[in-house]
């Protein structure tokens, strides 16, 4: 079933909380982050925020410059993002 527009993903690989608090340890802006990634600044966004998911290749990208191992980043196993149907 296609994902609705304006929903969120029902599984991420990354942990959008430790995404955002990485790159702020590091002293980055989202612009800064996306263009050491290759992403444009409006995915970098939608990453942090949760409403999209980062892929696996995209997520190891987003460790390297934030000197963060990426198990830091990514969804610990079990953990869902809540869906606003229950």
């Amino acid at each position: 079933m296609p994902q609705r527009a304006g929903t969120r993903p029902r599984r991420l690989c990354q942990e959008p909380a430790a995404v955002t608090w990485a790159r702020e340890r590091e002293g980055l802006t989202k612009r800064a982050l996306a263009a050491r990634v290759g992403i444009s600044e409006q995915l970098m966004g939608d990453i942090e925020s949760g409403r999209r998911n980062a892929t696996p290749a995209n997520l190891i990208k987003i460790a390297q410059p934030l000197n963060c191992p990426l198990v830091v980043l990514e969804r610990k196993r079990g953990d869902v993002v809540a869906d606003a149907d229950g």
